[in-house]
């Protein structure tokens, strides 16, 4: 067969083939202008190295919109719509770029401060293809953002009429086509195979052997091509860092498939094996859709169904009610008080707003609000209590975001995550030595078609997908497990980190104790009802567990506070024009007075009054779950009030516990670090408003909750306080996760073992292999799904999501 090849050249920025009007500059092609211009802008800001990452990584930009697309984000109510916060000169804004797709676009996406000064940060969520960008409006308007992104060939998908909403996503669409090709490839290829598969070759004439198998030749390109290229530019990217992952082997394997079979076909030895090839492709690529659904229900059900008990207090007329956060709706009154978070944006309705946004921008200097201005969701009040009336839902992915917070990340610790990479990579060394040395074997028995029918099944069926799937399967699976139990961990490194602690540290009041089933009594001179109404008012302000009691307790009307201060581990500060009210510790506002279990004692105008006194009321199942933990861990109560309780607590915790009293802040906090300078494992349980430098320091931090917008950025997880009985079952579980992981491992392995056995004899097919190395996936992904499940039914974990 005799013709001419014509000669393609392709874009170096987008990969496509240049038409017409070539531009070419630095010996390098551009398909068009918008292309070399985006080539223009990364050479003048050196990030030419968005090039060496991937090859082509960039989109092709023929038609780019042109500069007044984006005219009506110079609309003020428009960008305010798409904006998550904006104080003074810094805004936030989250977009969907359906462009992202290779580590390139990652690299580049993050480095867009070196593209314009205006971007303070840029962190791009790979698997929902967004960006999260910090900007400053007095250097770079949101209008100019998105341009910007435009220009470099990342244009974000804006659909105006679904903000607020999630906007859809087929990030998986390339997938679909490309498995379509192989498929279609595959149905072809066999049906041209028809007279090898029944042996009828000898009954055709020898054009016709030649034309079919140069038909299936051609319809092996664009498997090759086309279905098979993620697999080459990952395997490729992987030898360009100088090391090695999964799609390496798989790679291999393709390739000795196609060049053998090329072979076979343009010397007529043989018919080759390119339906086993499209076969492959073909399985591999419904293994990989199996696997990235599977990954995005468990994204989708972290992100946006297991909310963490974050609760409001809405306001009804008179009357205060704690709901949910996803029951909070636009129009609704809500009080937030001194160190609660903004759950939501909402305006300014009454009171005097001091905004301390350092959770969102970084920055610790409170910002000041007046009445009808917006307060953006993630930052806290510091001061005296606020209403705000919602203007926008609850977003429950955004409040997400932050609490993952980078500044909030412990430090790295090997883990399973980590010793699953390891066994993949030496896995992946370990299969490529076999496959070649099975080649070599059955070449030198002078039989070259079964030593490429080993080498590439052996390939095939011992690929790592198993090992690699098995942690964040489990780990996910037992995140979602935990949240229906009103457990809400952080991420799943802090399961394993729960699975390696052997020192529990209990807060006492607000975790070991229920301030709302306290019974109080005033010891203390007789007050009159106006210091009664503002005691109660000052109250209101804190949400600290024993402020909000005495809130609760006292009877009158509620009036106006200025100047309140709340010192944390001491008590808080208020004034009016007729009083000055200190309430707090004994040690803080009358340390001279005889110590007092449980109190909070109350001075006005200077003058020591008294103090109120709370019965403790321990939690119910306190005894039984402390006696569970401790035949394993060691026990240790820290509590900021004095020892009167140590006989009721030493009762309850036996004498090898260790109890501390008079303990502030710092104190807990220098208290967690030595433990660990022992070598301790330790786990921190408070309740996330005294105790955040102590949960932040140690291992696993837990901050219970009872209903309180206190929202602790510093813990690992939130957990109901009902729950907290469970805390045994908890730990035992992680524990079995681990377990569970280890367990695929071995279920891995032996199913590797059995595969190469046969693979490296011949007498594995390719398209057998195909077909098993997705099912192994799929296999350990049911294993660890069910046994996770089955651990939980016998913790008698509940079903359903609790409600608060």
């Amino acid at each position: 067969m005799a013709g001419s090849v014509k000669e393609y050249t392709l874009c170096y920025h987008c990969g496509q083939q240049c038409e017409q009007d070539i531009i070419v500059a630095d010996d390098k092609s551009f398909c068009c202008t918008g292309c070399h211009t985006v080539y223009d802008i990364l050479q003048a800001n050196n990030l030419c190295t968005y090039y060496d990452l991937e090859k082509n990584p960039g989109a092709n930009q023929k038609n780019k919109k042109n500069s007044t697309a984006f005219a009506f984000l110079d609309n003020p109510e428009m960008t305010a719509k798409l904006l998550d916060f904006q104080e003074g000169n810094q805004a936030h804004v989250q977009l969907y770029l359906p462009q992202v797709h290779c580590s390139s676009c990652i690299w580049l996406l993050e480095s867009l401060h070196r593209l314009h000064a205006g971007i303070l940060q840029s962190r791009v969520h790979f698997s929902r293809k967004t960006i999260q960008l910090a900007f400053d409006t007095e250097q770079i308007s949101l209008r100019e953002v998105v341009e910007l992104l435009s220009k470099i060939g990342y244009e974000p998908a804006l659909n105006l009429s679904d903000l607020g909403k999630k906007k859809p996503q087929n990030a998986h669409r390339k997938t679909w086509y490309q498995l379509g090709v192989a498929g279609f490839c595959f149905g072809n290829i066999m049906l041209f195979s028809f007279p090898e598969y029944f042996s009828y070759a000898d009954f055709f004439h020898e054009e016709f052997a030649s034309l079919f198998g140069w038909l299936n030749f051609t319809l092996g390109l664009p498997v090759v091509l086309y279905s098979a290229q993620d697999y080459f530019r990952s395997a490729w990217w992987a030898l360009r860092q100088k090391g090695v992952n999964m799609d390496v082997p798989i790679s291999a394997g393709i390739l000795a498939l196609f060049i053998y079979s090329t072979y076979e076909i343009a010397t007529g030895t043989g018919a080759g094996y390119f339906d086993s090839l499209a076969a492959l492709l073909f399985f591999l690529l419904l293994g990989k859709i199996y696997q990235q659904k599977t990954y995005d229900t468990l994204s989708f059900e972290r992100d946006y169904t297991s909310y963490f008990p974050i609760a409001i207090t809405r306001l009804k007329g008179n009357k205060e009610e704690s709901v949910a956060l996803p029951a909070l709706q636009v129009g609704d009154r809500i009080l937030v008080r001194n160190g609660e978070l903004i759950p939501a944006d909402g305006i300014l309705y009454k009171g005097e707003a001091l905004i301390d946004y350092s959770f969102v921008t970084g920055e610790a200097v409170p910002v000041s609000k007046t009445l009808g201005e917006i307060i953006y969701a993630g930052g806290s009040q510091q001061g005296a209590a606020i209403e705000l009336e919602i203007v926008k839902e609850p977003s429950q992915s955004y409040l997400t975001d932050l609490w993952n917070h980078e500044a909030f990340h412990k430090p790295k610790q090997k883990n399973l995550a980590t010793l699953s990479d390891v066994v993949s990579t030496y896995f992946t060394f370990i299969v490529l030595g076999i496959a070649l040395v099975s080649a070599m074997y059955w070449i030198w028995q002078g039989d070259l078609s079964i030593g490429i029918k080993a080498f590439s099944t052996v390939l095939i069926v011992a690929c790592p997908c198993a090992l690699a799937l098995s942690t964040p399967f489990t780990l996910g699976n037992s995140l979602r497990i935990l949240g229906r139990n009103a457990f809400y961990l952080k991420n799943a490194e802090a399961i394993e980190r729960m699975a390696q602690v052997d020192t529990l540290v209990f807060d006492k009041t607000g975790t070991l104790s229920e301030t709302h089933r306290a019974q109080i009594q005033w010891v203390g001179e007789a007050l009159h009802i106006e210091e009664l109404a503002f005691i109660k008012s000052t109250c209101k302000q804190s949400s600290h567990p024993l402020s909000v009691r005495i809130y609760q307790h006292l009877e009158g009307a509620v009036h106006e506070v200025h100047e309140f201060t709340e010192h944390l581990g001491k008590g808080v500060v208020a004034r009016t024009p007729e009083f000055l009210l200190r309430l707090g510790s004994r040690e803080w506002i009358a340390p001279q007075e005889m110590a007092v279990a449980n109190a909070v004692w109350i001075e006005i105008n200077g003058q020591v009054k008294g103090y109120f006194r709370f019965e403790a009321q321990y939690r119910e199942g306190l005894e039984q779950m402390i006696q569970t933990l401790q035949s394993r861990y060691d026990l240790h109560v820290l509590s900021g009030d004095n020892n009167q309780e140590e006989a009721r607590l030493r009762k309850i915790f036996g004498e090898k516990a260790h109890l501390r009293f008079n303990q502030s802040p710092a104190d807990k906090l220098a208290f967690i670090e030595s433990l660990q300078a022992q070598g301790k494992k330790v786990m921190m349980i408070g309740d996330g408003l005294n105790d955040a430098g102590a949960l932040q320091k140690s291992e696993v931090g837990i901050s219970v909750t009872e209903n309180i917008n206190q929202f602790s950025p510093a813990c690992d997880a939130i957990i109901s306080a009902p729950s907290l009985r469970q805390l045994p079952d908890f730990l035992r579980f992680s524990h079995q996760s681990r377990n569970v992981i280890k367990a695929s491992f071995a279920l891995s392995f032996a199913y590797n073992i059995v595969g190469l056995s046969f693979a490296v004899q011949g007498l594995l097919s390719p398209v057998l292999a195909a077909i098993l190395m997705p099912l192994s996936s799929v296999t350990v992904v049911v294993f660890t799904t069910l046994l996770t499940n089955a651990l939980a039914m016998r913790h008698q974990f509940l079903q359903k999501k609790p409600t608060l």
